[in-house]
């Protein structure tokens, strides 16, 4: 049993953000219908990288997104496609589509047509900009959104110009917005007996992220500058390079000053009453940096945050990508799994990151070929016989 186990989404939606959330769903448990447009399915299943196998070659970045789910073929600019899913609508508890603004209700398929045929559905549109505001006709994708929304600016070194962040973090964040809105839309019915739509923008979502940025320009009319690792408003919290060239994250409060500078050898630091508190590390914020990093600057990154442990002092290795999937404690934690495909055979995956008591843990599933269950699921859920999906093959629809 696990937490979403009879929740089924209808899930129309492609590339990156909303596929990721319904990704996640789907592992909790949910059952994912994965609506895509015959022939050619989500467009990410033609992205790269590819993975090649006996079977042909597959996307890895579709797989990343699409694990767990149900494929279906329809053709949404076909009318017997569209009532097709209005029919899949009318079983399902959430419908999830990123459309441009307009473009599903053209096709007979927005909230207020489906809502007719299914009172209780939660539908939920993710936009570029909302359904509303003077943006909401523009497109966009995930740069245009960090940089829009305000990362992009607090993200690069001193002085520097602005920095993408190393992950498409607009689109992932705002996949984990709308499993949020999902989440809070299934526990509002439950308890109040309605559905609703659900509007989100992932500019909004961007927006959102700006909390702790916001409350500094709220509280001191202070526009945040680019700070490369550090913080505005401690220290110490950056990276610092190691004498093999490898570097290490350190981030403390009062408590760690001194245990950070005896380990470190300075002993006049360590005792300075001043220095101990964190207004005047700030205030002497290049001092005290040039001597913290004189002094890791010694030490290799493995003896450094070894003698941080000891010390209980937070720092942590900055380690690669290939260092993180083959952590000793990532995989301790199982965060790195996999699943076999008809295609490539067995192929690594991150899956969702939660540990149940009194439910089961999510489980990983590969993603599925395309249209792979649309028979089934026309069959089996509408109860279409197997003429009359035929009837919609020859048709185009499906």
């Amino acid at each position: 049993m696990r937490p979403l186990d009879g929740v089924t989404i209808l899930d129309l939606s492609r590339v990156l953000a909303c596929p990721f959330a319904s990704m996640i769903l789907a592992e909790l448990g949910a059952t994912v219908i994965k609506v895509e447009q015959p022939g050619d399915g989500d467009e990410t299943r033609s992205f790269e990288p590819k993975v090649e196998g006996e079977g042909g070659s597959v996307s890895a970045y579709y797989m990343a997104f699409n694990r767990s789910k149900q494929s279906v073929t329809v053709n949404l600019r076909s009318p017997e496609g569209q009532d097709v899913i209005r029919q899949l609508a009318s079983t399902a508890d959430v419908v999830l589509e990123n459309f441009p603004v307009g473009t599903l209700k053209r096709y007979g398929l927005d909230y207020d047509r489906l809502r007719a045929f299914n009172e209780s559905l939660i539908y939920v549109s993710c936009t570029g900009f909302g359904m509303t505001g003077p943006y909401a006709p523009r497109k966009g994708y995930d740069t245009v959104f960090q940089a829009m929304g305000g990362i992009m600016s607090l993200t690069g070194e001193k002085g520097g110009g602005p920095v993408k962040p190393g992950l498409p973090v607009a689109d992932l964040t705002s996949g984990l917005w709308v499993a949020i809105g999902i989440l809070s839309s299934l526990v509002g019915r439950g308890t109040h007996g309605q559905g609703c739509h659900v509007d989100f923008s992932m500019m909004d979502g961007q927006v959102g992220l700006l909390s702790l940025a916001a409350a500094r320009f709220f509280a001191l009319g202070e526009v945040p500058a680019r700070m490369g690792t550090e913080h505005p408003g401690r220290v110490p919290s950056a990276a610092f390079r190691c004498r093999d060239d490898k570097w290490v994250q350190v981030t403390g409060s009062d408590q760690h000053w001194k245990p950070l500078c005896d380990l470190l050898g300075l002993t006049e630091w360590a005792v300075d009453p001043e220095l101990g508190k964190n207004r005047a590390r700030v205030d002497r914020r290049l001092e005290v940096m040039a001597g913290l990093q004189e002094a890791i600057g010694k030490l290799d990154r493995d003896t450094f945050c070894r003698m941080c442990d000891e010390a209980k002092v937070p720092a942590g290795p900055i380690l690669s990508v290939d260092e993180v999937l083959t952590n000793e404690h990532v995989l301790a934690r199982e965060m790195v799994a996999s699943f076999a495909h008809p295609t490539i055979g067995t192929f690594n995956a991150v899956p969702v990151p939660f540990k149940f008591t009194g439910y089961d843990n999510p489980s990983l599933a590969r993603p599925p070929l395309l249209g792979e269950h649309t028979e089934q699921i026309l069959m089996q859920q509408l109860g279409m016989s197997r003429e009359a999906v035929q009837a919609l093959r020859d048709k185009n629809a499906i």
